[in-house]
């Protein structure tokens, strides 16, 4: 759970300040897509190097199953809120996702392990 929080929070508060950033200058999304989609992938990564850090053994499988969640909960507000399926280039960004949040949880473990020799 501290992962999908630690995503969400970070999703809120990068929201916020682009959107301030948008209302605010002259800029247009289009011009903000790649660095929005960049720190996106660093709020999925940072969920799952957390997941893994706080579960101390299987990085992979815990941030797998936070990318996961976070995928889960995107389709269902997408799904219920708007009645839209994903598309083909949003299936590949969330499988990207999972395997964003699968590589932050084994770093996580890793970078915590009490079993490093320094």
């Amino acid at each position: 759970m501290y992962g999908i929080i630690t995503i969400f929070a970070f999703a809120i508060v990068s929201s916020f300040i682009f959107a301030l950033i948008l209302r605010f200058t002259s800029l247009q999304e289009a011009s903000l897509q790649y660095v929005i989609t960049g720190i996106s992938f660093i709020a999925i990564f940072t969920g799952g190097f957390i997941s893994g850090g706080k579960g101390k053994q299987k990085g992979w499988m815990l941030g797998g199953l936070t990318g996961l969640l976070y995928v889960v909960v995107i389709f269902l507000f997408q799904y219920l809120g708007f009645d839209k399926l994903f598309s083909i280039d949003q299936l590949v960004y969330f499988v990207c996702y999972i395997l964003i949040a699968m590589m932050g949880g084994i770093l996580g473990v890793n970078m915590n392990s009490k079993s490093r020799t320094t």
